[in-house]
């Protein structure tokens, strides 16, 4: 069975290391070098050199608070920040300008903003520009964020009959003759298409009713009907709704 290993040990790589370091760039003895640690360890020579690579690879250093503010706590900063960018939110018109981040800074440190823990002002000389604008970037209160609308979510009912969309609305297309009913003293009703539409399967029931106004009562009749059992075996909208939409 052969003794050689798979993988070079850190401590022979930086051994390694150190003698190539000891040699001219152009020297010789640098292959032999390589050619030798690969012969020893049973690897190839491009092995060895990817390995010195990894080893010697530099590695960022961060401080200790690296990605926390040092001017002040977080929690401090960070409620600064609320009140820069609620200043700047307030006084944005509708073209878009609003107050500058200094200008923010200069009314916090001369006048200080009235909030409900009572008025806050800070320290003149605390909060530079820079800081504060990288931190509201971080922090999500720049203004392209703060002014940018929240995404649409389509609500849809997960089984039939939990919501139906109830409408009334008046009939443009459709006209009948005069009812009987029609009182002349209160004028001419307005004839009105009722609807109502299942969220889940979007199966529609509708029907025309001549209402002066939006009659409440012709509304509980037409749901009445609309949750009522239908005559027809292929129509199966009936059952009462867990939420109706208006």
């Amino acid at each position: 069975m052969s003794s050689r290993r798979s993988a070079i040990p850190s401590d022979s790589l930086l051994q390694l290391r150190q003698r190539l370091d000891r040699l001219p760039p152009k020297s010789p003895e640098r292959a032999n070098q390589i050619a030798a640690t690969a012969q020893l360890y049973g690897i190839s020579v491009t092995t060895v050199y990817r390995a010195l690579h990894l080893v010697l690879k530099p590695r960022t250093a961060h401080r200790s608070d690296h990605g926390q503010p040092r001017i002040l706590p977080p929690s401090e900063l960070e409620h600064y920040c609320e009140l820069i960018a609620a200043l700047k939110l307030r006084t944005t018109n509708k073209s878009g300008r609003h107050l500058s981040t200094g200008r923010a800074i200069q009314l916090l440190e001369e006048h200080g903003v009235e909030t409900v823990q009572g008025l806050i002002k800070s320290p003149k000389g605390l909060l530079r520009k820079q800081t504060v604008n990288r931190w509201l970037s971080r922090w999500r209160l720049d203004q392209p964020r703060l002014l940018r609308e929240p995404p649409a979510v389509r609500f849809q009912a997960e089984n039939s009959n939990d919501c139906w969309q109830f409408d009334m609305s008046p009939s443009d297309l459709k006209h009948i003759e005069r009812p009987d009913w029609v009182d002349p003293a209160r004028g001419e009703p307005t004839l009105m298409l009722f609807s109502v539409v299942d969220d889940r399967s979007g199966v529609a029931y509708q029907e025309y009713r001549c209402v002066y106004g939006e009659d409440a009562e012709s509304a509980l009749r037409f749901l009445f009907n609309a949750m009522a059992p239908k005559t027809r075996s292929d129509f199966p909208f009936q059952g009462r709704p867990k939420l109706l939409y208006l």
